[in-house]
């Protein structure tokens, strides 16, 4: 996680008609810089921005509506237009209240030193109930007569598990969670829409359609490193089940991987650096996460977890972000191989346990002194950033078509390989 995956969305949504998320809540945090100006985003797809793209909140987000509704606030606050004609939320996505967060906190305090490192945003409770059917969906903000006995049961139920399954004291308030439930109504009825069929109509016009992830591949619910993921699926066949559209639909996937690699919370890391070197990257790359302010693990490239990427998504090309950051390194390392137990595997294993042990194999090349971030042309970098990015290529069997030299919009680069995305745009 944690690419700058909004700073390239961003980028790319200034020409496109449709920005579509597609998976995950509120523990996503894209934060995007224009101008000089920072803006952070947690739920609404980073297109919001521009103007001239309408935005989209897929059947496989879960949504917070207080969470929603000041982050839309925040954003009008910026001169932007946040209205029914330009952000929709599909009917079936469901809804994040207070007994989701109150279960998330209260978990995660029963595993002490075991915990899992969540955001204690009700993400998984939530899906949680999508997958038991006793979810709310926003549909049903439509009808609230038939949802409020629904409401008072599932607060009931929250509350007793709480208390004597989890030996917690906290307990929800229906009287609250039902003041929510009417507000969301009231404020984002118009905003409910069957984005499935928007977005399908959308693509069959010939308009150009982006969907966009959250979290890294690794964090994905199944193919990441269990227990140590999101609640969510975060690969980009999640953009077919979490918008509704055909598998047939999407024609190209951008994979977006940051020149080092880094990790929040709890969960394993084969190239972790506890050193000099992991602290120059944290510091120089201001490593903090934009939802929980937790201060990032930092480690060099791993190479192996990149072509489990390449090979789980699809991914056509690479984005490559923060290699800036990597400037005035004598030395830079790519992991290429794990040695499990003294034996050689060839690819991340099942097991957390297992992934502990992992002892990673590098290659080392040289670093370079320049500052790249004013560098505007891809074959101006120096040699050796040059020499950098043909080894990560090669090693993960993946072209890179963009470069990113620095959070603002405009430090962004394309190679000789970006011609699909030149083509999206309109260049």
């Amino acid at each position: 996680g944690d690419e700058g995956k909004g700073k390239i969305i961003d980028y790319l949504s200034q020409d496109t008609d449709y920005s579509v998320r597609c998976t995950g809540g509120n523990n996503a945090g894209h934060t995007v810089v224009v101008d000089g100006n920072t803006y952070k985003l947690s739920l609404i797809p980073s297109g919001i921005l521009h103007t001239n793209t309408r935005c989209a909140l897929g059947a496989g987000v879960v949504i917070d509506p207080e969470v929603l509704l000041k982050e839309m606030d925040q954003i009008r606050s910026y001169g932007i237009p946040v209205n029914p004609e330009r952000l929709f939320i599909d009917r079936d996505a469901h809804l994040i209240l207070e007994y989701h967060r109150m279960v998330d906190m209260a978990r995660e305090q029963a595993l002490g030193a075991g915990k899992i490192g969540t955001t204690g945003r009700g993400i998984g409770p939530a899906y949680e109930d999508r997958a038991c059917r006793s979810g709310i969906r926003f549909a049903e903000l439509l009808d609230l007569p038939t949802l409020k006995p629904k409401v008072q049961k599932i607060v009931a139920e929250k509350n007793s598990y709480v208390s004597k399954v989890l030996n917690n004291v906290s307990q929800v308030d229906l009287n609250n969670v039902w003041r929510v439930v009417e507000m969301a109504a009231k404020e984002l009825a118009p905003y409910i829409k069957n984005v499935s069929l928007t977005i399908d109509n959308a693509i069959k016009n010939g308009e150009r359609v982006m969907f966009e992830g959250a979290q890294g591949t690794l964090l994905d619910q199944i193919h990441g490193t269990v227990p140590f993921v999101t609640s969510s699926n975060t690969l980009a066949g999640a953009a077919t089940t979490g918008t509704g559209i055909g598998i047939n639909r999407i024609n190209y996937v951008l994979g977006i991987v940051k020149a080092y690699t880094t990790r929040v919370g709890s969960g394993p890391f084969p190239t972790e650096l506890n050193d000099a070197n992991g602290d120059y990257m944290c510091e120089h790359g201001h490593e903090f996460g934009t939802v929980t302010g937790r201060k990032r693990r930092c480690g060099w490239f791993d190479g192996v977890a990149m072509r489990r990427a390449v090979r789980l998504n699809g991914i056509d090309s690479f984005a490559v972000t923060k290699l800036d950051v990597l400037s005035g390194l004598d030395k830079l390392k790519i992991c290429v191989g794990y040695e499990l137990d003294g034996k050689v595997v060839d690819d991340m294993p099942a097991l957390a346990s297992e992934i502990e042990r992992l002892k990673p194999q590098y290659v080392e090349v040289d670093g370079w002194k320049e500052d790249i971030s004013q560098v505007t042309n891809f074959n101006d970098l120096p040699q050796n950033a040059k020499n950098y990015l043909a080894k990560i290529s090669e090693v993960t069997g993946c072209k890179i078509s963009i470069l990113s030299l620095g959070p603002d919009r405009n430090a962004t680069l394309f190679s000789e390989h970006a011609d699909f995305i030149k083509n999206f745009l309109g260049e």
